[in-house]
């Protein structure tokens, strides 16, 4: 088993490819061709932490994939990443670990990123007047550089907890070419901003359905393991189209399962990004419509970036 370093990692990765390849696993997913095992969840709440363990297998695939990714938010405090992480890659042919990526939770970073420009380029208004941020984290900066082939639009308003975050945060977004306003309060990202992201490890509701105006599409990608919350529950009950990377990890965490568990919302509503992509139903309608995608990321994405990224190593 060889073992691949996070520079190594990064310089051999097709971004490009990679978006196509999730795309295609996405697509699998839905159509039931993915075994995805449940995911296994450890939480460290006297820590501020969580970290989980995912893995799956694409039919047909020559591998599949083991990841672990954690995530401790304390730790820039401390002088330290507040995500970490590795892959195993295995042969699906006679069960031998061929290579271990130590990205440190970039490639679990990367791949949700992707997802966050994939389900832009089905949902975002047609004209973008501002791009929202919430949040102020390495997923926050990857959201918004990742959604700049989608949108010409280089206006954005951030909100994050501290002061210096948000001037922080400025500072890349502006090195970006973005024009940057940091806002105090998460209410001027939703009222000003017509596509937003939404990437902290919240645990209770940072937007109000009352400050989110029509016509808005919403991102939403830190809810990604039991008890964080993003997003009021009546915001996602309002939203005319609800995209989810998984009906059933997004109905048992996520935004989703809030609404669904205050009897807002019928599960008959949600849709399946694969299927979306596959050409099943229709992504925006009306440029007056709201719609949501609750992203809590996928197995069938560590599988397909950590096999582009082994192919590419290994040559």
């Amino acid at each position: 088993m060889k073992r691949y370093e996070l520079d190594a990692i990064k310089a051999s990765l097709d971004l490009d490819l990679v978006e196509r390849m999730l795309v295609e696993g996405f697509k699998a997913y839905s159509a039931g061709q993915v075994q995805v095992p449940p995911v296994q969840t450890f939480q460290f709440p006297r820590a501020n932490g969580d970290c989980c363990i995912k893995s799956a297998y694409l039919e047909g695939s020559e591998v599949f994939v083991v990841k672990l990714s954690s995530g401790f938010y304390d730790n820039p405090g401390r002088g330290l990443p507040s995500n970490d992480g590795l892959m195993l890659v295995l042969s699906a042919t006679t069960g031998q670990p061929l290579a271990l990526l130590s990205d440190r939770g970039w490639l679990t970073s990367v791949r949700t990123a992707l997802a966050g420009r994939i389900v832009a380029r089905q949902l975002a208004p047609r004209e973008v007047r501002a791009i929202g941020i919430v949040g102020t984290g390495s997923q926050a900066r990857l959201q918004l550089e990742y959604l700049m082939p989608v949108t010409d639009c280089r206006e954005v308003l951030v909100w994050g907890r501290g002061e210096a975050q948000r001037e922080d945060y400025r500072t890349f977004a502006e090195g970006l070419g973005f024009r940057v306003r940091t806002v105090a309060d998460p209410r001027a990202v939703a009222q000003e901003a017509n596509l937003i992201v939404t990437a902290t490890p919240s645990r209770e509701p940072l937007l109000r359905s009352e400050w989110v105006r029509p016509g808005t599409h919403i991102t939403a990608v830190g809810a990604d393991c039991a008890g964080k919350q993003e997003l009021e529950p009546a915001l996602v009950a309002r939203a005319d189209r609800i995209i989810v990377d998984s009906v059933s990890q997004c109905s048992a965490y996520g935004e989703v399962c809030h609404a669904l568990g205050a009897g807002l919302l019928e599960p008959s509503r949600l849709q399946a990004l694969g299927a979306l992509l596959a050409g099943q139903g229709e992504a925006r309608g009306d440029e007056d419509e709201i719609t949501l995608a609750d992203l809590t990321g996928v197995a069938v994405q560590d599988a397909q970036i950590g096999y582009c990224a082994y192919m590419a190593l290994r040559q």
